[in-house]
Parts: C-alpha cells; structure tokens; sequence
C-alpha cells in the first residue's frame, strides 16, 4: 500500500496515475479537496482505497504498514505570506512523516523544490552535504520551508541518527503538464494563457529589464510533468540510493520558445506582446533556471527528457485542446 499526501494536487496525483498504471491500486491519497470540482477530477480517472484529510492523517497511520509514503503535499504558492501555517505543512508535517517513516521503515520520498536556490547566486548543482545547503538563501517562504526540510534531514544523515531505509528529496523545477488546472496563478504560463491564446487573443510575456536579455528571453528548466514522474518512480524503486536530487531537463528554454510551440501545436500563427514587469517583482525576479542532472545521471538514471516543442505539443493535442483536459 502506497501512501500519496497531496495526492489530489497535480504532481501527486500524476504520481497516482502511474502508480495505477503500473499495476498498483491500493493506494491512499491524503488531501483536501475543497469545494470546487477541479481536484476531484484530478483523480476521477483513478483508484484509490482511501482519502484521508490531512489534520486525521497521524491517527490514520497509527499501526499502519505502508509500501512507501510518497510525499507530495505542501502548500506551494511562492506568495504565501502566512509563516506559522505554512511552517505547519511544510515542515513539522513533514518532520512527523519523516519520523514516522523513520519508525516504521517505511521508504520515503518528498517534493523539495528549485525554490531552494534563491537567486540562483550559488548555482544549481543539488550537492546535498550541509556546507552546500547552507549557503542557499530561498527568496520567498515557500522556499525557505523546503530547505529547512532538506536541511534537517541531512542533518539526521550525516550524525547517522536513525533514518528510514530509503528516502529521496527531489527539487522540482518547473514542472507543467495535465490536472494544474487548479491551481490559478501558480499554474505554468501555458496552461494560464491557452484558452485565451486559442481563441485568438494575444499571449502576453514580460519585457526584459536586463541589458543583453531580449524581452520574452528570460530562461526556466521546463519539465513535463510525465518525465518527472519517471525520475521519481526510478529513484522510488532505487532502494540502494538516498539524497536529494534535481528534477529538471537540464536545459533553460525561454517563456517565448514554450509559448511559440503552443501556438504551432494549435497551428496558429504565434501572437505574443511584450508588457513591462511590475515594480514590485523586478528586484527578485529570475531570469534563468537549469537544473544540474550529473548526480542523477550518475546515480544510474538514464531516462530521456521530452523536447519542449515535443512536451508542449503532447499537453495541448492530448489534453488542453481536448473537452476532458484531466489525465
């Protein structure tokens, strides 16, 4: 039995999709739903044994024997400004999971995030000793509960307290793809713009406020959210393998080139206007994200990464340009 904390959020509930797909079907989801219909739908298609609320989830763990707990839930908008409840599910829930895990030998698995770089002043390369951790400075509180996390559990490590017997961190970079419909301003740039872009209105990107970057130019490690899942699903079954991990392509692409192949998988001309980035961004915005995939190469991973042109193409014909978006 396979336990999925934000299970019905997008990442979490791809990772339910593979599970099923694979053959697994005794899987529990813990999440909220809320009362719109979007995350619901995010596992219409789907079997799950049991969806447990979060604030039940320690007492519903109480003598359980789990396969693995996988845990994708957090609250992940890089706006939040409630310190006390984000610390709350970002961390100390995370902190009873992993002790939990710890305690039971349960393998674990957790959604860190590329928010952990800040700036991005100290690169991108996912060297997880506590000297390298330490000298990453997140920019916002999303960022800054997932490295705390990071960092308490290779603190655990290196004074070789007890851990479970298998755990992976994976720093997600800009991960898009079917069922982040719900989650409004926090959702990739294509899904926000795809149903405006479609029917003919133009897409509008930021203007660079950088010499020698070109407007629409600013770079993220785009992955689509299926490679992700297969670098997660790998490390999971790489039982011989503990450490935090970049998930990215390992190449920064602009918002022009991904918004240039939507509207060339819609087989429309590409309309795109360039309007100048808020005032109150500009100091903290990056402008270039790519993930270092050495340590996972190295690590035995040689799964592929979809081309951006080829990722985007598949997400608009197989699911945005489709009257059932969800997977």
């Amino acid at each position: 039995m396979f336990l999925v904390t934000g299970g019905a959020g997008f990442i979490g509930s791809n990772v339910v999709a593979s599970l099923n797909e694979a053959g697994a079907t005794d899987v529990v989801v813990s999440d909220k739903l809320g009362r719109d219909d979007a995350k619901w739908r995010n596992l219409a298609k789907h079997q799950v044994v049991d969806l447990v609320p979060p604030d039940e989830l320690t007492r519903w763990l109480d003598n359980r024997k789990l396969d693995a707990v996988i845990h994708m839930g957090a609250i992940s908008d890089t706006t939040a400004t409630d310190g006390d409840l984000v610390m709350e599910n970002n961390f100390r829930s995370s902190l009873r999971l992993l002790d939990w895990c710890t305690t039971t030998r349960t393998p674990f698995v957790y959604a860190s995030s590329a928010a952990t770089y800040g700036d991005g002043s100290h690169g991108f390369d996912d060297d997880w000793s506590l000297d390298a951790l330490r000298k990453l400075k997140p920019m916002n509180l999303y960022g800054w509960s997932k490295h705390l996390f990071d960092l308490a559990v290779v603190d655990r490590y290196v004074k070789k307290e007890k851990m479970p017997p298998h755990w992976v961190g994976l720093k997600f970079f800009n991960v898009y793809g079917p069922n982040e419909y719900h989650k409004g301003h926090m959702a990739s740039v294509l899904a926000k713009v795809f149903d405006s872009a479609k029917a003919g209105k133009p897409v509008r990107l930021f203007k660079s406020h950088r010499e020698g970057i070109a407007d629409g130019d600013q770079r993220r490690d785009f992955i689509y959210v299926d490679d992700a899942i297969s670098v997660l699903r790998w490390l999971l079954e790489a039982t011989g393998i503990n450490g935090i991990f970049n998930v990215g392509s390992g190449k920064a692409e602009s918002f022009r080139d991904m918004i240039s192949a939507m509207f060339k998988a819609l087989r429309l001309p590409a309309n795109i206007e360039y309007i100048d980035m808020p005032e109150t961004i500009r100091a903290q915005y990056q402008y270039f994200t790519q993930a270092r995939t050495e340590r996972l190469r190295h690590a035995g991973y040689n799964g592929g990464f979809l081309p951006l042109e080829a990722a985007v193409n598949q997400y608009v014909t197989g699911y945005l340009d489709r009257e059932d978006s969800y997977r």
